[in-house]
């Protein structure tokens, strides 16, 4: 297997973005107040609270980081597939694991807390989950027409080369895709038409 398939791979995307969040949450030490319910065990209370970091939020400031960490980490697919039903399908895979998981361990071991604010988080996360799927498939689509522009940029600079390449004899009209010294028909010595287009261009 490639170097470039297994670094085009789901698992090691998913794996690097993840990463990536998880550093941005501990050197900021982000961390949401979660009123957990009576009973809930120190075990459950730090994996849904470590569940939470990535995705809730209390105040404007724990709003605009989340998004931002988010919006960082899905710059990832966009740049590595030329493809943005790719890039989008992959970030949703990787926003989706812990949204599930959160949901999953809030309803089952503080049901309390996961009633009275499941639907302000739920329609935040659908929210974020919008802006996901357009900025990944707004920025693919750009980058896929930079490069088709680039590309033709090139087409038209080879297509350039290749006119200036060509020349044809004057005394037999002979055309040649090159710029030969001498003409293969009739002989002529064409190097001082050559000498004569530089001093021109000069």
């Amino acid at each position: 297997m490639r170097v470039n398939e297994v670094f085009r791979s789901r698992i090691v995307i998913f794996i690097i973005q993840t990463l990536i969040l998880t550093l941005l949450i501990l050197f900021t030490n982000y961390i949401i107040n979660i009123s957990f319910d009576m009973g809930v065990t120190g075990e459950h209370q730090a994996i849904i609270q470590f569940l939470a970091n990535y995705i809730l939020f209390d105040n404007l400031s724990g709003l605009l980081f989340i998004y931002v960490i988010w919006i960082l980490v899905s710059l990832i697919p966009i740049f590595i597939f030329n493809n943005f039903q790719k890039a989008y399908s992959m970030n949703l895979l990787t926003f989706f694991f812990p949204n599930f998981f959160l949901y999953v361990f809030l309803s089952r071991y503080s049901p309390e807390y996961f009633n009275s604010n499941f639907q302000f988080h739920f329609l935040h996360t659908i929210l974020l989950g919008i802006v996901i799927v357009g900025i990944s498939i707004l920025l693919s689509l750009l980058l896929k027409k930079i490069k088709k522009l680039k590309i033709e940029l090139q087409i038209e600079d080879l297509h350039a080369i290749a006119s200036r390449s060509k020349s044809l004899c004057p005394y037999c009209g002979t055309k040649f895709e090159s710029i030969p010294k001498f003409c293969y028909v009739c002989n002529a010595d064409l190097t001082i038409l050559i000498d004569d287009k530089s001093e021109k261009e000069e």
